[in-house]
């Protein structure tokens, strides 16, 4: 499929968008405000979009840190998604070798696959949270991210951690696929590509 279309400009070059390797769903939260505090884009048409499943085990392609062209394994993985009117869709992902952003369909087809021929333990399930939602709740202590001696497994970020007067950590409730659990709502891929994954025009 062709990637070359006409996208909308609502972010800058990933190069000069905050990132820290690893810590995918700081980088999301991070274009999330991004957009609320300099976009003319209003902040409803995007979400968060958190990738797992019961196993923490799910597959993407053409990620940046891949092998050639086998998938990665991931236990969860977090992209942007923008729901543009007259546009189509958008998934907005530091971590790809594919466009930023990619029309939603393209990414799919691309990065996400299909579940019909993987192992039942690898099948996705994509929770979609409304940035609104995500930047007045999500919140991080890094501590996922340290070994049993407190020691840091990968950098964190040079910024403070991300946290709310209610919260210090909450991000299993994100990385969680039960729909009774968090905040948005839970999608098998199927169902995510029917609402969607519509290709671009």
């Amino acid at each position: 499929m062709d990637l070359a279309v006409s996208v909308p400009s609502v972010l800058p070059d990933p190069r000069h968008c905050p990132y820290t390797s690893c810590y995918c769903e700081e980088n999301v939260w991070k274009l999330c405000e991004y957009i609320k505090d300099h976009s003319a884009r209003p902040l409803d048409q995007f979400s968060a979009v958190f990738i797992s499943n019961e196993n923490k085990m799910v597959p993407l392609w053409k990620q940046k840190s891949a092998k050639g062209n086998e998938p990665v394994i991931w236990d969860y993985h977090v992209v942007l998604l923008h729901e543009s009117t007259g546009e189509g869709n958008f998934i907005y992902d530091l971590d790809t070798v594919l466009p930023f952003p990619s029309p939603c369909g393209s990414y799919i087809q691309e990065a996400l696959r299909s579940d019909s021929n993987i192992r039942c333990d690898y099948r996705r399930k994509l929770r979609v949270v409304s940035a609104w939602e995500y930047l007045q709740n999500f919140a991080s202590d890094r501590s996922h991210m340290k070994d049993s001696r407190s020691n840091w497994t990968k950098p964190p970020p040079p910024y403070p951690c991300l946290q709310t007067a209610e919260s210090s950590m909450n991000l299993h409730d994100f990385i969680s696929m039960n729909p009774n659990v968090g905040w948005g709502t839970v999608y098998t891929l199927e169902d995510f590509t029917k609402q969607f994954g519509q290709v671009n025009s």
